[in-house]
């Protein structure tokens, strides 16, 4: 009997090791991520992160006499927010069990990068109708034209900011900023020895227990959807802090050191994406027109191209900044916070100026090229970006 026990202990410590120990697989993980998306979809909509972090944005709007909306959904309502909160929660608990959750400061100026990054991230997100999630991954695989545009425009604008940042002097910089870990850096775990070393997994596995609590809250009080918009929230940013799959790394790197991988783990969890919409629409599952933006071209062009600039100075895209800022990042925090503002009073200025309606057409792509002519175009895109990530790491440029 002894025995037995012992070995069941061994057994879960492995593979307690396995999940919490080392990191996940890159590209198994975004074609995780990409199946989440499909059944999410499915479910309700597809998943993204603008809507709710300007739903933060416009309560601090509200509280601050700004913004004058007595019907404003709560963010513990709003299935955005709740998706987001879910995210945020669902990267911590997973840091703490890992024994990567720390408090990171950063210095002046890359908090600075933070908050402007925030506030270019939050204007593009209204101008393309959604983040480099919403805006670009889901909307892309929709077969949303704007979706294309933007990604157009996120390649751009992360061309730019990378320009920019290799182009900044570096003998300029104080040796705090020349230590400072990019939030897209795996996180140092605490010393062995340390008191948080042994905290943190607890202090996860309770965290997690109550977010299943939370999710049986909503549902006894009658709100069954923001449960299970919690619950996917949550394994959206277990997957993410696990591999650190980024989207900012897959339009930065190939410009920045070549490296690939989570260009091309983008690539095949579009594709996957895009089938699972693709037959969701098709077999009348899903309305065919759903999340087809009328932004195409210029608000999904000028839109991305602000937005990537925006994330590469933060070192978070819109999903990126949410669960690194779980993780412990106050770069992102800050990030977060003038997103928030950012798209708010961007939404806020172009609904007054009437200019909303003016950002481009709603097209959808098999109205144009057919279903099999959309599908294999979007696909054949992807794996030309693919392929294109891949050459460029091989010559090391």
């Amino acid at each position: 009997m002894a025995g037995a026990v012992i070995a069941l202990r061994a057994c879960l410590r492995e593979q307690y090791e396995r999940a919490f120990g080392r990191p996940w697989p890159v590209t198994a993980s975004a074609l995780v991520i990409a199946s989440l998306n499909v059944f999410l979809f499915a479910f309700d909509r597809p998943w993204t992160v603008s809507d709710g972090i300007r739903n933060w944005g416009d309560w601090l709007l509200r509280l601050a006499g700004f913004l004058n909306q007595p019907d404003l959904l709560s963010p513990f309502l709003q299935s955005g927010s709740v998706l987001n909160l879910g995210l945020l929660s669902g990267g911590l608990a997973s840091a703490l069990l890992s024994r990567e959750f720390d408090i990171r400061a950063a210095p002046a100026a890359e908090l600075l990068k933070g908050a402007l990054g925030g506030l270019m991230m939050g204007c593009g997100a209204v101008l393309s109708f959604g983040c480099n999630v919403g805006g670009f991954f889901s909307a892309l695989s929709a077969l949303s034209l704007s979706g294309l545009a933007m990604m157009v425009g996120l390649a751009v604008g992360a061309f730019l900011a990378t320009k920019y940042l290799t182009w900044e002097p570096r003998a300029a910089a104080s040796p705090a900023t020349l230590s400072y870990q990019s939030p897209c850096d795996p996180p140092p775990q605490p010393s062995p020895s340390s008191f948080a070393f042994g905290l943190q997994p607890l202090t996860g596995l309770i965290l997690f227990l109550g977010l299943v609590g939370a999710a049986y809250f909503y549902r006894w009080l009658g709100y069954a959807p923001q449960a299970v918009f919690l619950l996917f929230g949550v394994g959206f940013g277990v997957v993410f802090q696990r591999s650190r799959f980024c989207l900012v790394r897959a339009f930065r790197e190939p410009f920045l050191s070549g490296e690939s991988e989570h260009a091309r783990a983008a690539a095949l969890a579009l594709t996957v994406s895009m089938v699972g919409f693709s037959i969701l629409k098709a077999t009348d599952l899903k309305d065919a027109t759903e999340w087809v933006f009328p932004s195409f071209w210029l608000g999904a062009l000028l839109g991305g191209s602000l937005f990537g600039v925006g994330m590469v100075m933060a070192g978070g895209c819109g999903a990126g900044s949410v669960w690194r800022a779980g993780e412990g990042h106050v770069k992102l925090w800050v990030a977060v916070l003038f997103f928030a503002l950012g798209a708010s009073a961007t939404r806020l200025f172009l609904v007054r100026a009437e200019l909303l309606r003016g950002l481009g057409s709603a097209l959808f792509l098999p109205e144009v090229v057919g279903w099999g002519g959309a599908v294999w175009s979007v696909a054949a895109l992807m794996a030309a970006w693919y392929l294109l990530a891949a050459w460029n790491e091989q010559r090391r440029r």
